[in-house]
């Protein structure tokens, strides 16, 4: 058993043991909020920045780039900018998937702690940049990449640690609020970045580096990744605390070092990703960590992967561009830019609610994904046409369109990763979460990648936004097709329409419709660009 944190040791015990059990549990969600806020305010200030990299000089009624940040001043800063974006996600894309491999088979706390001190130092050597007059385009994109390396540290032992200590019960629900701590990381980062961008923007990176690296440090004596390392016992899929077997009741408590009584752990009996129903009580024997082969060949993490791919391509497309978007619509100024794209954050916490509420409701994960996508496409559109009307009418359409888009994002790498990680194929392997997170969140960080690079290469907004919803298109066909292949009512319902039906005309219309939308923006684009 591991070693029980000095800090844990030092929480007020509690006589009862299942008000002890709960105790530590929320004691443990909310601890995980706040790291995880301390990895989205460290990673959102670039976005912020980009505007006081290159501040387009002219607006200022001067003729040169002299106020520019060198090697940014030059026609191509947009292509550079982009490069940093992706450089930080694509090497955060190929951590997710070591990164994962790697949680597994060591203690959880230590490689959080190691990782959130790593990504501490990176963020606040971009920030000396500054004060050094670092102008090497090198010396940034190496930091992005090392950044964004260590970054890939925090997803899979977060949702590890939140799966191990919390059953399925209201699992949407509950990771729907506690994802909400993306959005209060980006609004932190936008709003700590804003304060220092026009004056001194080194410190928009310092100053959330040194919260990571604080928080890193809190980690080390304070996180506990399995109930059974303070001799609290496992839940069940139903939320449920399971039963301990050990005949004298020891009491869940941090003095314990060791733990007599046998684990147990409840598995789903999964027809499809969306249903699933709990089966008796399965003894595990001994923990072994998961093959990657394995994890990634349980039903349903392929595609919900490819869903994520293209659904955190349009999320985080709006995560480091919004600002600057926001800019050169409103004619805004860097401040004021990155306090307005604080709404997007907050409406991804409403929908990232929603998508948990709603998929708990119905029992449907890509149903759910699939009705958010489905909105978010013309909202996206309507956002691009009427969002620089007035603040107002921007504010209002903006919240609406990051509850769609974060909707579906938030749901997968939380409810559903969790869901997808105790599947019954993976039964007698326990070190399971932390791999399938990775798989699906890597998956997706690759899309995350090649979105703000797509953005960075477009020169015209209003094609940016036809990209994005191509993307959105991408992921709902996805979700479709995930909801007719494993759901049994769909499935029968699927056989019915493959006649010539009114059903059937209508299913394979609107299909053929999205499908010539995405052809057609991806036409659009190139006739207007290269023609």
């Amino acid at each position: 058993m591991a070693t029980v944190p000095l800090g844990f040791r030092l929480l007020p015990g509690v006589s009862n043991n299942s008000t002890r059990d709960t105790r530590y549990k929320i004691f443990i969600l909310v601890f995980t909020f706040f790291v995880y806020t301390s990895y989205h305010c460290s990673r959102k200030p670039i976005s912020i920045v980009k505007n006081e990299l290159h501040k387009n000089c002219t607006v200022l009624g001067i003729n040169d780039t002299s106020c520019d940040w060198k090697p940014f001043d030059h026609a191509n800063f947009k292509e550079l900018l982009g490069s940093l974006d992706y450089a930080y996600l694509f090497a955060y894309a190929i951590g997710m998937f070591l990164s994962g491999h790697i949680a597994e088979r060591m203690n959880l706390r230590y490689f959080l702690t190691a990782g959130m001190i790593s990504s501490g130092v990176m963020t606040i050597a971009f920030g000396l940049g500054y004060f050094w007059g670092i102008h090497s385009f090198a010396y940034y994109i190496v930091v992005q990449i090392l950044c964004g390396l260590v970054q890939a540290s925090g997803w899979p032992s977060v949702v590890a640690t939140v799966g191990n200590w919390w059953g399925k019960g209201k699992r949407g629900l509950i990771m729907g609020v506690w994802n909400c701590h993306t959005s209060v990381g980006n609004i932190l980062g936008s709003v700590i970045a804003g304060v220092f961008v026009s004056t001194a923007w080194g410190w928009s990176f310092i100053i959330p580096g040194l919260i990571i690296t604080f928080m890193g440090v809190l980690v080390f004596f304070f996180h506990v990744p399995k109930p059974s390392d303070v001799g609290c016992s496992d839940p069940d899929q139903n939320g449920q605390a399971a039963p301990m077997t050990d005949e004298t009741h020891q009491e869940c408590h941090p003095q314990y070092e060791s733990v007599p009584w046998k684990k147990w752990h409840r598995y789903y009996s999964i027809e499809d990703p969306n249903v699933q129903d709990s089966t008796a009580l399965v003894p595990t024997g001994e923990e072994k960590a998961v093959s990657f082969w394995k994890a990634l060949l349980v039903p349903g993490v392929i595609e919900y992967s490819l869903c994520l791919f293209f659904a955190k391509l349009v999320s985080y497309t709006f995560l480091y561009w919004l600002p600057n978007y926001i800019k050169y619509s409103a004619k805004l100024s860097n401040t004021k830019s990155a306090d307005l794209s604080t709404v997007f954050d907050f409406g991804g916490a409403t929908g990232g609610i929603l998508a948990g509420l709603l998929s708990d409701y119905t029992g449907g994960r890509a149903s759910t994904c699939a009705l958010l996508l489905v909105l978010a496409a013309p909202m996206m559109y309507i956002y691009n046409l009427y969002g620089a009307v007035s603040i107002e009418t921007n504010i209002i359409l903006l919240f609406i369109t990051g509850m769609l888009v974060n909707g579906p994002y938030a749901l997968i790498t939380t409810a559903v990763s969790a869901d997808l990680g105790t599947h019954k194929s993976l039964r007698g392997s326990t070190h399971a979460l932390a791999t399938v997170t990775a798989i699906i969140d890597g998956t997706g960080s690759m899309g995350a990648a090649l979105g703000p690079l797509l953005c960075g290469m477009i020169t015209v907004w209003r094609d940016v936004f036809y990209m994005l919803i191509a993307a959105d298109i991408c992921a709902l066909l996805v979700s479709l097709y995930i909801y007719f292949t494993y759901n049994n009512a769909a499935r029968a319902w699927r056989m019915n329409i493959k006649s010539w039906s009114v059903g059937g005309l209508l299913f394979w219309t609107l299909a053929a419709c999205m499908g010539g939308f995405a052809v057609g923006a991806c036409c659009n684009y190139y006739f207007f660009n290269f023609l």
